[in-house]
């Protein structure tokens, strides 16, 4: 006799499971502190990456290399977030 799964015992699990992970990382010293300013920095350049994609001309290649270089910012301020002093 097979016992179905109610919504009550799916939660159950994925909240136990979460919390598992969740004591893992604060046990291993990977919990990160709030930054609300490399966030605030990210949302901005997230921004900035698509209003350049809805530019409709080029600008002779200054377009796609101002893109390019807010990937590259985009990149750094997220390791920057999850750098660890």
């Amino acid at each position: 006799m097979s016992k179905s799964i109610t919504r009550r015992d799916a939660f159950a699990g994925t909240a136990a499971v979460a919390l598992g992970v969740a004591a893992v990382a604060v046990g291993a010293g990977v919990a990160e502190a709030a930054q609300p300013n490399m966030e605030a920095a990210l949302a901005n350049l997230m921004a900035a990456r698509n209003a350049l994609q809805n530019a409709t001309a080029n600008k002779g290649g200054h377009r796609q290399n101002a893109i390019r270089l807010i990937d590259q910012a985009i990149a750094e301020v997220k390791a920057g977030i999850r750098y660890a002093n």
